[in-house]
């Protein structure tokens, strides 16, 4: 890998992890359209796929870093009574909605995405994940309107349901978190705000399971310098996402998720003709 492809995969990686367009899908789809040679499984691949992660992690930390704090003095009961319980109750619902997704990752990550990794299957879920969309959309009227704070633990849980759905190359984490929270009556800006919350603990988990295979591996010269820029870089792209992402959410609740849908059935469709026409 050069250092023009680890720029882009790391533009791409800061954007498409929090716009609901899939990171994996645009992973596996994009080095097969341009015809990169890139072995995702690969020594040299692997510290840069932990560095990018880390950079993402570090950005939306940094952009809810109050919402951090006010959870970690709330559960330690370092602030008000008021606020202790409402830091645990929003705690214990971070923990709720990530837990599907690590068991059911933990089992089947790997044969999900070693079955589901072509290019061609990525593709067309990419189209699916559009169409999700759009079905969270037009259904989200009937739900209701509710803010954030009335999110209960049941809707905590049946948001983490979904959010397994992500380990389909083409299936957007955010997209599909943001849908189940629509679904269960959350506006767009609440469910954008508690699906970038649990998104934290889950690419943190994943970075984790991922450095001990650092310490077997021969790592090529050049690879953790190249991977250190490409973090910066990606969390750079991913704190401009999220503060453009929670904005466009807050001043477009109607309709926020349709223009993603869109760009997804496209370029989801458009990448398997092209793929397909070229094989």
């Amino acid at each position: 890998m050069d250092a023009l492809q680890a720029i882009v995969i790391a533009i791409l990686q800061g954007a498409t992890e929090l716009f609901p367009v899939s990171s994996l899908g645009h992973a596996v789809v994009l080095p097969a359209i341009l015809r990169w040679p890139l072995d995702q499984r690969s020594s040299s691949f692997l510290p840069f796929l932990v560095m990018l992660h880390v950079g993402t992690a570090v950005a939306l930390l940094g952009f809810f870093w109050r919402d951090w704090l006010a959870l970690f003095l709330g559960v330690f009961g370092l602030s008000g009574e008021h606020q202790n319980r409402e830091s645990r109750r929003v705690f214990l619902q971070i923990v709720i909605a990530t837990i599907p997704a690590v068991v059911v990752g933990f089992l089947l990550e790997r044969y999900v995405r070693s079955l589901f990794a072509s290019a061609i299957i990525a593709s067309i879920f990419l189209a699916v994940n559009g169409v999700i969309l759009l079905f969270g959309e037009r259904l989200r009227s009937r739900a209701g309107d509710r803010p954030l704070s009335s999110l209960t633990f049941g809707d905590a849980f049946a948001i983490g349901i979904w959010q397994c759905g992500a380990l389909i190359p083409g299936i957007s984490r955010s997209g599909i978190t943001i849908v189940g929270a629509l679904l269960r009556g959350i506006n767009h800006e609440g469910a954008a705000h508690f699906s970038f919350l649990i998104a934290t603990p889950i690419i943190i988990g994943a970075t984790v399971l991922e450095v001990p295979k650092l310490l077997h591996e021969d790592i090529p010269p050049g690879t953790l310098e190249l991977s250190l820029v490409a973090a910066v870089i990606s969390g750079i792209v991913a704190l401009l996402s999220t503060w453009f992402l929670m904005r466009y959410f807050r001043h477009n609740d109607k309709w926020a998720l349709n223009p993603f849908a869109y760009y997804c059935i496209v370029a989801g469709l458009g990448a398997l003709a092209y793929l397909e026409l070229r094989a």
